[in-house]
């Protein structure tokens, strides 16, 4: 408590507000008081011994611009005159003016301070942090490795889609454990990418099996992240390679947790299980050994676990015990690519910007007149007027209209980044000559596409041929898919872009393309007489049932490289594509003829019109 005559606050008794005695001077202490800053007498004369500092920090916690420098460096006046060590041009200590102490704390600020830098488009991108990890999570991750490790040693087919699906699930009991809802988007990213991996269990050839993994993986992303963004459509994988690394630091740490709280119930699961495998393999081996038939059929439904191969079936354990923890933390803790902004290119002006593209819509606009007079006219006229021959004339025209088709979409992506954008009629503007141009172009696309067509007719289909033309038939697509862009909104378009390819590629797979060659080559055949059995060698077994119509010898000699890689080959059931299958069974039923031997078959493989 303060001592009568002070006030609550601790000041002496009459002093005014502001912490000062009557009659104290400005700077703080009472009149007569010394110069640290006690009062003239205490009542109980306990407090004679304060320094200045009790005193003079209660003044400056309510006034801190009366207060005096701790150090005493600069000792105020009751006047308010000038320090008496201070020289009368303004220079302190160390000879400076204050005017080049003034500059240089200027410098020091503008040091200390930096401007800041331009903002990245990647400042908006955030990644979530996982939640824990469930304990159906951890099991799906187990599944997922353990079908890796005893189906994916034999080849790739039906097995692919087996280890993928306790991986699928993985990252639906993450994305559950993480708070995410299930989309329609979501659900149709993963139920297309399922069917994708069904390719290579349906069809023997590689190259469509290839093209439909490298989309499921396309397709399994988008479920994982999310995102509508042209970013996220096409970075959205970069989010699954990198939970390949912190995937696994994630399960570990789980795994962890979950066998730190449950210790009483690892051991009874881990001896049920032992004894579960003891009475299956004691079991198993004796019903074998009693019948032939048991064991046939238990050595083809059962993968082969042999100690030989023990380090490749480590290693497939791995690789699927990542790949289920990848798929989980992505789910759990997706990259939020949407968040991301690429900034607008600057807008040009009407005439700057409209003077080329107008040109360029003319150019198309004359040779799609030129392409019609053709179609109606007929090609003879044409052919006698350049002098080429029919061949010539659509294999030099398909590839250049594929370049046009695929420079024409770059020039669009270019346009929309720098188009004009001050108000409706440059939104005008850039719809109607954006929209002439992709109409224009979606001619010259039909154009490459007939082109195509005349080189078949003369020279039959071939997997580069095939697959060029379903290229551009999905540039057509996605011509068309902006052109609605243009009338309805472009919100929706990057993924049903994305989507078009995904559908692309799996009605490619599903249609197989070595069966669409061989039927194509085995017509042409019966038109014309002509075929190349070289290339027709070379096809995979998908192409069986077509080949299987040809004559003998020409049949037996079409099909003897795909007969020998059958018979060589013994691999389990989820291990053999139905293509594989089914070419087994054709063969089976029909044998290739004895006679038609290498000197047979070379005699009859002179036809060379593949070029």
């Amino acid at each position: 408590m303060p001592a009568d005559g002070r006030a609550d606050d601790g000041r002496a008794d009459g002093c005014a507000d502001d912490g000062r005695a009557d009659g104290c001077a400005d700077d703080g202490r009472a009149d007569g008081c010394a110069d640290d800053g006690r009062a003239d007498a205490d009542e109980d004369g306990a407090r004679t011994g304060r320094v200045e500092d009790e005193g003079g920090d209660r003044a400056e916690d309510q006034h801190g611009d009366r207060a005096d420098d701790e150090d005493g460096d600069v000792d105020r006046v009751d006047d308010g005159a000038e320090h008496d060590d201070r020289v009368d041009d303004g220079a302190g200590d160390d000879g400076r003016t204050r005017d080049e102490r003034a500059d240089e704390e200027a410098e020091d600020a503008d040091w200390a301070a930096p401007s800041p830098p331009p903002v990245s488009w990647l400042a908006g991108l955030r990644v979530e942090t996982p939640a824990p990890i469930r304990t159906a999570t951890l099991w799906a991750v187990l599944a997922t490795g353990l079908l890796s490790m005893l189906l994916l040693g034999d080849g790739l087919a039906l097995n692919l889609l087996l280890v993928a699906l306790p991986a699928a699930l993985a990252g639906y009991f993450a994305a559950q454990a993480a708070g995410r809802r299930t989309r329609a988007w979501t659900l149709g990213w993963g139920i297309g990418g399922l069917a994708l991996l069904a390719v290579p269990a349906l069809r023997d050839a590689d190259w469509p099996s290839f093209l439909a993994v490298a989309a499921a993986v396309g397709t399994g992303s988008l479920a994982l992240n999310g995102g509508r963004s042209w970013l996220a459509v096409l970075l959205s994988p970069l989010g699954v390679f990198n939970s390949v690394v912190t995937g696994p630091v994630w399960g570990w740490q789980g795994l962890r947790e979950r066998a730190g709280g449950a210790r009483g119930r690892v051991g009874p699961a881990l001896r049920a299980l032992a004894v579960t495998a003891v009475l299956l393999l004691v079991f198993g081996a004796l019903f074998a050994g009693a019948d032939a038939a048991f064991a046939d059929l238990l050595g083809g439904l059962l993968p082969d676990a042999s100690v030989s191969g023990g380090p490749w079936h480590l290693l497939l354990l791995v690789f699927g015990l990542v790949l289920g923890l990848a798929a989980a933390h992505t789910a759990a803790a997706p990259v939020h690519w949407d968040r991301a902004r690429i900034p607008e290119g600057p807008a040009r002006g009407r005439v700057e910007w409209a003077l080329p593209l107008t040109v360029l819509v003319v150019l198309f606009a004359v040779f799609n007149a030129v392409q019609l007079a053709v179609l109606f006219g007929g090609y003879d006229a044409v052919l006698e007027q350049t002098g080429q021959t029919y061949a010539e004339y659509a294999r030099q025209g398909f590839w250049q209209l594929l370049t046009v088709t695929l420079l024409t979409l770059l020039v669009i992506v270019l346009a929309l980044r720098w188009a004009p954008r001050d108000g409706a009629r440059d939104r005008t503007l850039v719809r109607g000559v954006l929209g002439t141009l992709c109409a224009l172009a979606l001619v010259v696309v039909a154009s490459a596409v007939r082109r195509m067509d005349m080189y078949v007719e003369a020279y039959g289909l071939t997997r580069l041929r095939v697959s060029v033309v379903a290229m551009e038939l999905w540039l057509g697509l996605v011509i068309a898919l902006i052109m609605a862009a243009g009338v309805w909104g472009a919100r929706w378009l990057p993924r049903v872009v994305a989507a078009g390819a995904a559908a692309g590629v799996l009605a490619f797979g599903l249609l197989s393309p070595d069966a669409m060659i061989a039927e194509r080559n085995v017509q042409r055949y019966e038109d014309t007489g002509r075929i190349d059995l070289d290339y027709a060698r070379g096809l995979s077994a998908d192409a069986v049932p077509a080949l299987d119509k040809l004559e003998e010898p020409l049949r037996s000699c079409a099909l003897r490289l795909v007969a020998d890689d059958l018979a060589d080959g013994d691999e389990p059931w989820y291990a053999t594509s139905w293509g594989e299958a089914r070419a087994r069974a054709i063969l089976a039923g029909r044998p290739l003829s004895k006679s038609a031997d290498w000197t047979v078959c070379s005699g009859l493989g002179d036809e060379s019109a593949y070029r």
